[in-house]
This record gives C-alpha cells, sequence and structure tokens, in this order.
C-alpha cells in the first residue's frame, strides 16, 4: 500500500511539472494586458496585421500585409476577422517588445494555431522580419514560397487584382468648405488657423472619464498631431471612438492649437471629422 501511495505521489509530482512547464515564462500581472503571457480578448481588426486586444495595439510579427486602399487589403483583415475577432487568443512576444508607433509585437496562436503563419500559408500576407524577431523566420518564409510556388491567394494567386483605390471624401474637401487640406505631419505650420488636416490614425487612447486622444501617423509620444475628444462630447461620436477610428485615414476640420508642445485640434462633434 505504500508503495502504491508512493507510487502515485510521483506520478502526480510528474504531472504538475508537466502543466507548470506549458506555462510561459515571465509572467508579471504588472504589465499592461497585452504584454502578459495567457489569453486575450480580441475586441477589433484593424487591418490584415494589427488587431486591438483588451485595448492594446497588437501588430503580428514576420508579416506583413496590405494597407487600406491596396488590392488584398481587404481579404487579409476579413481573413483574420474570421480567426480572432472576439476570440481569446495567446499571444507570443519575440526579443521587441514594441514598435516605433507603440504597438505591441507579438505571434498570434488560436487553438494552437499561429495565425501570423497561416496568413502567409494563405496568401494574404507576405514574410517580413525585422533582426529582434526571427523565432518563426524559417516557417514563414517556407509558407511565402510554397503560397508563391503554388499560386496561393490574393497576394500570389493568377486573378488580376484591382488596383488601388484612391480615398474619397464627400464633406471635408477644399471646395465644399474653402479650407485647405494639409497632412497631419505639416499640421504645426497652420498654429491658429482653421483647417482640415489628413492623416492615419494610428492609435487612440481613452483617458479615464477626461478625453480620447486620436494620434495621427505615429504611435504616442511619437504623433504628428494630436485629435482631442473631451469627455462632455463623448455621446457626439461613435461608442469607444478610440478603437472606432483606430487604424483609419480621416480627415478632420477645426482650428490648430498647440499645447504642450504637441498639435492638435479639439473634436466636438461628427461634423468635424469624415473616414476616407
Amino acid at each position: 500500500m505504500e508503495k502504491k501511495s508512493v507510487l502515485l505521489g510521483i506520478i502526480i509530482a510528474f504531472a504538475i511539472v508537466g502543466v507548470y512547464n506549458l506555462v510561459p515564462p515571465d509572467i508579471d500581472d504588472s504589465q499592461p494586458s497585452a504584454d502578459r503571457p495567457g489569453y486575450k480578448l480580441v475586441t477589433k481588426v484593424i487591418d490584415g496585421d494589427t488587431v486591438v486586444v483588451e485595448g492594446e495595439h497588437v501588430r503580428l510579427i514576420g508579416i506583413d500585409a496590405d494597407e487600406r486602399g491596396y488590392p488584398c487589403h481587404d481579404e487579409a483583415k476579413d481573413r483574420l476577422e474570421e480567426y480572432v475577432l472576439n476570440e481569446e487568443v495567446f499571444l507570443e512576444a519575440d526579443k521587441s517588445d514594441k514598435d516605433q508607433y507603440d504597438r505591441y509585437l507579438r505571434y498570434i496562436f488560436l487553438d494552437g494555431k499561429n495565425i501570423n503563419l497561416q496568413l502567409v500559408k494563405e496568401g494574404l500576407a507576405v514574410a517580413r522580419f525585422f533582426p529582434d524577431n526571427v523565432k518563426y523566420k524559417e516557417e514563414i518564409i517556407a509558407a511565402e514560397k510554397e503560397a508563391i510556388e503554388n499560386k496561393i491567394g490574393c497576394k500570389w494567386g493568377d486573378d488580376e487584382p484591382e488596383p488601388p483605390r484612391p480615398l474619397e471624401w464627400t464633406k471635408l474637401t477644399e471646395e465644399s468648405t474653402g479650407l485647405k487640406v494639409v497632412g497631419a505631419c505639416n499640421a504645426g505650420n497652420y498654429t491658429g488657423e482653421e483647417i482640415i488636416v489628413e492623416g492615419r490614425v494610428v492609435d487612440g487612447y481613452k483617458h479615464e472619464a477626461t478625453a480620447i486622444f486620436l494620434n495621427f501617423e505615429k504611435g504616442y509620444p511619437n504623433q504628428c498631431f494630436t485629435a482631442v475628444i473631451w469627455a462632455d462630447s463623448w455621446h457626439r461620436f461613435p461608442e469607444d471612438a478610440d478603437e472606432y477610428y483606430g487604424g483609419e485615414t480621416v480627415r478632420i476640420r477645426g482650428e490648430i492649437k498647440e499645447y504642450d508642445g504637441r498639435v492638435e485640434i479639439i473634436l466636438k462633434d461628427t461634423s468635424q471629422i469624415e473616414v476616407g
């Protein structure tokens, strides 16, 4: 009986060790949600290689998908939504934690499947690596080679892709407003003037019950320009406006102001903003 108890104890001990070996190292619950090991909920898909995970922007490592307006953007985004939107996924880091736009850099796994790799296999994204993040480089490069050779997916298929579609604007144009349209990174040259600013919202941030900040072209604190929506105006905008406009190319209208060395426009209602 004692031998059986000892044997049972050994089996249980090995089982516990086995379970703990499945848990990723460096668990740190003090880090932002996208940086903690474990399964996290994907709340929005920005495009074919960027998602929002519980309020944090996450860039898929090792791949590059088309931007909005380019031939394979919609197919890559739609497929990524099919895989991960409203799903709890596992986020795996490599050596670099964030990119220059302050997005977390991660491999995304769903039910044990490497989604980054899968998008390349399906010919919806290309392999793209930087020196610090090469953990799955061999597998992703091999998947791209196979997709090219077999003419798989939007990137490599025989069907002629549609040419890039130019952005269209209906209300915030020079013709309809009489205002000058300038790029987000040039807005600082027009302080005190009312103009229209065009650019891509790289990230959005909701500061408690105070304000929503939409950062253009680069992530905070390196953004070219910021649109600010104070809390008393939130009810006039889409719910979770920080996520709604994230990743979109937009035009905004208003007076250019400077605050703490940053260039900004205050948005009071949706008549001041248009998605391209």
